[in-house]
């Protein structure tokens, strides 16, 4: 049975992800890329609004791998856009 700051937080990062994607439609920029971004930005947020004080859940441990791969997805988003930006004589391909 999940308990309530466990909805909470699950409650809080769906509302997240649902504004995420009707603001980028809204304002016609609504891309893979920065839904990932602003969806780890949002998880990152949950996680902080919702740390309890005394105890850690297992739970709330296993979130630490899922921000450890969104970190990591976030470093090959930015690594890619940066080799895009870079002329092609600065990489030797």
């Amino acid at each position: 049975m999940p308990t309530r700051r466990r909805k909470q937080f699950i409650h809080g990062q769906f509302a997240w992800m649902v504004a995420t994607v009707f603001l980028l439609v809204l304002l016609e920029s609504l891309s893979y890329e920065l839904f990932f971004v602003l969806s780890l930005i949002g998880l990152l947020i949950m996680t902080e609004l919702t740390t309890p004080v005394n105890v850690t859940p297992e739970w709330r441990r296993r979130i630490r791998w899922l921000i450890g791969i969104g970190l990591v997805g976030f470093a090959v988003i930015v690594t890619r856009r940066i080799v895009e930006i870079l002329p092609p004589e600065v990489l030797p391909l």
